[in-house]
């Protein structure tokens, strides 16, 4: 039984993330209850606080558990690609809303904006906020300095400032698609990110 429990214990931790993730992107997390999640994953209220001790926790690690799923999903399919252009512009693709119906990413989405309102106020969430924004933009420069290393794309600006500055175009973008902006669509954002990411590295993405 001993050997049993480690498992058990974190399936459980998973099923209530993946439950948690799916009722907060439907609700929101101002108008989601513990008790929705409980609902959701078939447990009590109080299993779910002595894992998680508070909502604002259990968003934290919601939105991790989907950004780890997603990134490892992601890091597997561009190093199947040796060149850096297509790593690029698969990257951008996979980041554009509701641009491929079979890589859906609205649910991981959804989780980074309500992150993104909540660390406004609470320094602890800004920091978790941080750590996973450094990730993502690092994703981006080290496409970059691959690309630089394959001779695809030129020196010049710091690959690091270039990961920072093409992360924030596609997540300002992306909320743009999110709130049905009528002049962003998703073909828009992603011939826009592919337009902007040439001539910030200085050729054809």
């Amino acid at each position: 039984m001993a050997k049993t429990r480690p498992k058990q214990t974190k399936d459980r931790h998973q099923e209530i993330l993946v439950a948690a993730a799916r009722v907060i992107t439907d609700r929101g997390l101002a108008e989601t209850r513990i008790s929705d999640i409980a609902d959701r994953c078939g447990v009590s209220p109080g299993l779910i606080l002595y894992y998680f001790e508070s909502k604002d926790r259990l968003l934290v690690e919601a939105l991790t558990y989907a950004n780890d799923k997603y990134y490892l999903a992601q890091t597997r399919e561009l190093r199947r690609m040796d060149s850096a252009k297509d790593q690029l512009r698969r990257l951008i693709d996979l980041s554009v809303p509701g641009l491929l119906p079979d890589y859906e990413r609205l649910e991981e989405w959804a989780l980074w904006i309500e992150i993104w309102v909540r660390a406004l106020r609470d320094p602890a969430l800004a920091k978790e906020r941080e750590v996973l924004d450094r990730r993502w933009r690092q994703s981006i420069a080290d496409i970059v300095r691959h690309g630089r290393t394959t001779g695809e794309f030129p020196d010049g600006e710091d690959a690091d400032e270039l990961g920072m500055e093409l992360g924030a175009l596609i997540d300002g973008l992306a909320i743009q698609v999110l709130m049905n902006d009528t002049q962003v669509s998703p073909e828009r954002m992603q011939g826009t990110c592919r337009s902007v990411a040439s001539k910030l590295i200085g050729a054809e993405v």
